[in-house]
């Protein structure tokens, strides 16, 4: 593995004195300022580290995130401005209220502009008013779920981006968005290098689905699935409520099944759990239609929760329509499965009671719950020190339960997804007591 993968750009040598009074000193009792040679083990396993020593004699390691000594941008000249794209995730407004604190309490940034709908609102035909942020106007906003800015989908030219930039002296752009938000942001800041400008560009990685590559978890994912956990048991009532009673509830997951998997973990009356890493047939002895069955006999009920990607491969049709942002959209597998249980148990002669439910939705746009807003706060904190110290084309992320900087075209170059080998879906397996294949 190249030492330098994650190597961090820099619009330049950080050469004005931060004005955090902070430390450099041991047993001050300050907190000390970062420096760019702390680093965090990419990998901390002993094989892992082993074999680093061995080829290239420095196991890979990223950046610590932090406040800097030296920073890159004249505080009381500097514009920033910040976005939000994509999808509705528990979070979003607690990011953009610590990215206005710390820009205007910890560094007295004179002006912080909001974007209005997404990389729309950087376009060069843009309709929508700009929002002056300040500390009054984000006070209360992580009370709220969904977005203050507003949201979309959509790929606008990185060229047009930065023309609007430019034209609004922009020095730093705080990109707040998934996959394709960060590929986004990632083809602006390679533009602004392009014109040789002193533009930052910060992604801060969002999507309630927790699929981001490398980083432990994105925030909103924690809310996601407390949020989903009483939906869960109240489908439980339903489906118990009922002779040979059963519950779908179909829970966010396009590509990585993690909302679902630790939703079932926390309320643990989940007998199926469908993701989209797992493959799995509806017919045959080892089926999920023959186990579901088995299932009803022994127990008159049953709970089965899907990722709203999973068992794409059981439609006819096999035709990719995708959204805005590029991504697929799935044809909707909680109306198939309820289909073709139905469908399944009239031809057994089996009487049952099918209850559909897709809370998606309503999570999607639910506030923060206490740990997220943790979360939240302490990466725009850490998003606003890398920037103001010139850094740029990074995301601002968990590894290791270390807050670290790491580069977006890491990030983005393939999506998170579980690991059926490894202990969380071992752990999701014994929660359910399901089998380990589904024929």
């Amino acid at each position: 593995m190249k030492t330098d993968r994650f190597k961090i750009k820099t619009l330049g040598p950080a050469s004005l004195t931060s004005p955090l009074p902070l430390s450099s000193e041991k047993g001050d009792k300050l907190f000390n300022f970062v420096t760019d040679a702390q680093k965090v083990l990419f990998n901390p396993g002993l094989e892992a580290y082993s074999l680093g020593l061995k080829e290239g004699g420095i196991p890979a390691a990223v950046e610590k995130a932090g406040p800097r000594k030296k920073i890159f941008f004249d505080p009381a000249k500097t514009t920033a401005a910040i976005v939000t794209c994509g999808g509705l995730c528990p979070g979003i407004n607690n990011v953009i209220r610590s990215l206005v604190m710390g820009l205007h309490y910890f560094y007295g940034v004179p002006r912080i502009i909001g974007i209005p709908y997404g990389y729309q609102g950087l376009g060069p035909d843009n309709p929508h008013p700009y929002h002056d942020l300040n500390p009054d106007k984000v006070r209360d906003i992580h009370q709220f779920g969904g977005t203050i800015l507003g949201s979309s989908r959509g790929g606008q030219k990185a060229s047009d981006i930065v023309d609007s930039l430019v034209r609004m002296n922009i020095d730093m752009l705080f990109t707040i968005g998934g996959d394709g938000t960060l590929k986004g942001c990632e083809a602006i800041g390679q533009e602004v290098e392009k014109r040789g400008l002193d533009i930052s560009v910060i992604g801060i990685p969002k999507t309630i689905d927790n699929d981001i590559d490398l980083i432990d978890k994105s925030f909103g994912f924690e809310t996601a699935f407390d949020v989903a956990s009483p939906i869960i048991r109240d489908a439980h009532n339903e489906a118990k409520g009922a002779y040979n009673g059963i519950a779908i509830v179909k829970l966010m997951g396009r590509d990585s099944g993690f909302i679902a998997a630790s939703a079932s973990m926390a309320m643990p009356e989940v007998n199926f759990l469908l993701v989209p890493e797992l493959p799995f047939q509806l017919e045959g002895k080892d089926g999920f239609l023959n186990l579901l069955k088995r299932r009803l006999k022994a127990k008159q009920h049953a709970v089965i929760v899907v990722a709203e990607g999973a068992g794409q491969h059981l439609f006819e049709s096999d035709s990719e329509i995708r959204d805005a942002s590029g991504n697929i959209k799935h044809k909707d597998i909680g109306v198939l499965l309820k289909e073709r249980i139905d469908a399944y148990f009239k031809a057994e002669q089996t009487e049952v009671t099918i209850k559909y439910i897709d809370p998606s939705y309503i999570i999607r746009s639910a506030p923060a719950n206490a740990s997220d807003s943790i979360f939240c706060n302490r990466l725009a904190y850490q998003a606003v020190h890398g920037a103001m110290a010139g850094k740029t084309r990074f995301v601002v992320g968990l590894l290791n339960n270390q807050l670290v900087y790491l580069p977006i075209d890491e990030v983005v170059m393939r999506r998170k997804k579980i690991d059926l080998e490894g202990e969380f879906w071992f752990a999701a397996l014994q929660s359910t007591g399901q089998p380990f294949n589904m024929g």
